[in-house]
């Protein structure tokens, strides 16, 4: 979800989109108890949708960064995406690889690395943390989102080899050795080419007729909507989620923005459908407790290390907030449904580590509001902020609200 969106409306909305996910979910298990659908991860079909909901939450997470900020923080982006996202990804990987030597905890680990923006801006209304930390977590959200994709895809070719298996991985590049990653990064560059002449080519249309909304313009809307959708589809089709995750950075709907977000929460709906379909073969509760006990874990420890780089002076309330922020929702929903072709039984762990991981998340958190109901002391929020784009917007869009 964008950072374009107030605060208040992504507080209202995403409750909303958690229960619906939730009885999608729900109905997913008893569809799947009465058809029983046979080696469904094993299916063309099934492939191309998974890598077509990656497309459209990976779009979703790219298209709301602001680029302000990655002008103007370069050093802060670098760090979220390294200490933030690598680092912490290794921590969950190397815990899941001790506890049981297993080469597909590889990405497994990596898939509940991130920070999902969705349940960060749901937070946001009853969370005790200061309007500041929470744009700075909402930022560090939206910048590691796309970079746990990559990194879960293109490590599921060394997870691949290291489990002894022979091919390719349907989710990461085909082939061997280098070569696989360089001709995968020539067809990304190639996609987001493309995409940036179809863009170009649309905007200048678009100035051509008018961008009255009445006229041409949403026309030409639509257009950039129905060659966005075909760039999903060639994406998913072989996996070009770098290109995605680029395209998203400059590629806009006009008049059709609000779309995006719809597409997103629609497709938080249709993974956990299709997570039901599948969680019908079981869990494996022992490597989920241990994958979301050292995902919450691991945000703890690296919060002590990024919080610092990015920012200092902020109060201890909020660094304690921060160090216990970790949630996963539809990013690693869709991951884990990407992944489970390649690696049988993702499912069945990281949906209940998802779980694990948000109970000890508002666990926490709330024995943590209840022992520390002094509001912050206003010199504590007083700071300058790594991230004035995102903060803005966020201080903007809430006194909007509250003027409404």
């Amino acid at each position: 979800m964008g950072a374009r969106l107030s605060w208040r409306r992504l507080s209202r909305i995403v409750p909303l989109i958690v229960v619906g996910a939730v009885l999608a979910t729900t109905a997913g298990l008893g569809a799947g108890a009465l058809v029983h659908p046979h080696d469904l991860a094993g299916s063309a079909r099934y492939s191309l949708l998974a890598g077509f909901l990656l497309a459209v939450g990976l779009y979703g997470s790219t298209h709301a960064i602001e680029l302000g900020a990655l002008r103007r923080d370069v050093r802060g982006v670098l760090v979220a995406v390294t200490l933030g996202v690598v680092l912490k990804a290794t921590l969950i990987a190397g815990v899941m690889l001790l506890a049981f030597h297993e080469a597909r905890y590889l990405v497994l680990g990596i898939a509940v690395a991130q920070i999902d923006p969705l349940s960060v801006a749901a937070m946001r209304a009853g969370s005790r943390m200061s309007e500041r930390a929470k744009a700075l977590l909402f930022a560090w959200a939206s910048f590691d989102d796309p970079v746990t994709v990559l990194l879960a895809l293109y490590f599921s070719i060394l997870a691949f080899r290291l489990s002894g298996r022979d091919g390719s991985p349907r989710a990461g590049p085909s082939g061997s050795g280098l070569s696989a990653y360089l001709v995968d990064l020539g067809w990304n560059v190639v996609l987001v080419a493309g995409a940036l002449l179809v863009f170009l080519a649309l905007r200048a249309l678009r100035r051509r007729v008018g961008s009255d909304g009445e006229g041409g313009g949403r026309g030409v809307d639509l257009l950039s909507l129905v060659a966005l959708a075909a760039i999903f589809l060639v994406a998913a089709d072989s996996m070009l989620m770098l290109a995605v995750a680029v395209t998203g950075l400059f590629f806009r709907v006009g008049a059709y923005a609000g779309l995006i977000d719809r597409a997103v929460s629609v497709a938080f709906l249709i993974a956990s459908f299709a997570l039901g379909l599948l969680l019908v073969d079981g869990v494996d509760p022992l490597p989920a407790l241990v994958l979301g006990c050292a995902a919450f874990g691991a945000q703890a420890l690296i919060s002590l290390l990024v919080v610092p780089v990015l920012k200092h002076g902020l109060s201890r309330r909020d660094r304690v907030h921060l160090a216990l922020g970790q949630q996963n929702g539809i990013t690693a929903i869709i991951l884990a449904l990407a992944l489970e072709p390649d690696f049988r039984g993702t499912v069945g762990i990281v949906a209940p580590a998802i779980l694990v991981v948000n109970v000890l998340h508002y666990a926490s958190n709330g024995i943590l509001n209840r022992f520390a109901d002094r509001p912050p002391d206003p010199g504590e929020e007083a700071l300058i902020s790594p991230w004035p784009d995102v903060e803005k917007a966020a201080d903007d869009a809430v006194a909007i609200a509250d003027r409404d």
